[in-house]
């Protein structure tokens, strides 16, 4: 069973990314910030990472490089769901070694076909 991380402060958000995946037939995790991803990470490591930029304690851009730098961790595939929506922002976030950008609000099935085609690149 594939298993998602979806780290974001917003509660509402992690709902709502969860019951799409669920019904994708995924397993999902769920964390607030960037540290309690880490820890989930290093623990029980997913097969994708979807995450906000903007949070408390550790942000977006500083997990998906943290996760990227990792050996054991770096073919993990990360999305960035941003309201952070500018060109620039999404360049900035594939720099950091984001495999996909999906700006808020998004549609549904971009979401799920987005995970779908970098877990099956992963393969």
């Amino acid at each position: 069973m594939t298993t998602v991380l979806i780290v974001d402060d917003s509660s509402t958000l992690r709902e709502m990314i969860s019951g799409l995946l669920i019904k994708a037939g995924m397993t999902v995790l769920e964390a607030k910030d960037g540290v309690e991803a880490k820890d989930k990470i290093s623990t029980q490591p997913p097969d994708l990472v979807i995450l906000d930029i903007v949070m408390p304690n550790m942000n977006g851009y500083d997990l998906c490089r943290w996760i990227k730098s990792s050996a054991e961790t770096a073919t993990m595939p990360v999305v960035i769901c941003s309201s952070k929506s500018e060109e620039f922002d999404r360049y900035w976030g594939m720099k950091q070694g984001a495999d996909a950008y999906i700006a808020k609000p998004f549609r549904p099935d971009e979401m799920v076909e987005t995970v779908k085609h970098l877990l099956r690149q992963r393969g």
